[in-house]
């Protein structure tokens, strides 16, 4: 599921390019991400309506705020299940609100799924992903399949998945790509059809329970 300014509903063989075109590793110390997961579980308590929203604001004004720009998803599991996944992919936001914002529509907006509530909190873990720049593909089967999220553009429609979602998919790219086009709107496979642009990124995943 992915979100911008609105909430929007989160191939076999090996590659053959220079590994060196391929989309960049993410890089965020730990201090960093320390910080964001704190926010993220913030957010996610808040909406449960544990804490007011007011604790969230004095929070991240209290800083520190990490202010690189990068889009960012955050992902809900509870008892190992997916209960909630969004993102911010706004490339011009900075990672903290990201962040938040991620957490926050994945606990509250996504329409998989009913609202977190307290009672969810206990057995609930929370993983934020940090996207790294993407890169357009001249070959769109020209990724590392585990490694790199891919993105499909068509028509001013846009699918998304992330890297670890490779591990529930069978078919391999074809089928990551399949994907991506059906949660664009688009038929399966129209990443084949010209002007399709494929992607590919990476991320940086860490995560805990919401609960510590």
């Amino acid at each position: 599921m992915t979100r911008q300014d609105r909430p929007v509903a989160p191939s076999g063989g090996s590659p053959t390019a220079d590994p060196a075109r391929h989309a960049p590793p993410v890089e965020v110390s730990s201090a960093n991400q320390a910080r964001l997961l704190e926010l993220a579980r913030l957010a996610v308590v808040v909406v449960a309506g544990v804490r007011p929203e007011a604790d969230l604001r004095a929070a991240i004004a209290a800083g520190p705020r990490p202010d690189v720009p990068a889009p960012a998803f955050v992902t809900l599991t509870l008892d190992g299940a997916l209960r909630g996944c969004m993102g911010n992919l706004d490339p011009e936001s900075a990672v903290w609100a990201s962040v938040v914002d991620a957490a926050g529509w994945a606990a509250r907006e996504d329409p998989r799924f009913a609202r977190v509530r307290e009672r969810d909190l206990v057995g609930l873990h929370i993983d934020v992903s940090i996207l790294g720049p993407s890169v357009l593909l001249a070959d769109p089967l020209d990724w590392r399949l585990g490694t790199d999220g891919v993105i499909v553009r068509l028509g001013g429609r846009r699918g998304l998945l992330l890297p670890e979602v490779a591990a529930d998919v069978t078919g391999g790219r074809v089928e990551m790509l399949q994907i991506c086009c059906r949660k664009a709107g688009l038929a399966a496979d129209d990443w084949r059809e010209s002007p399709a642009e494929v992607s590919a990124f990476r991320t940086l995943r860490f995560g805990g329970p919401v609960l510590i």
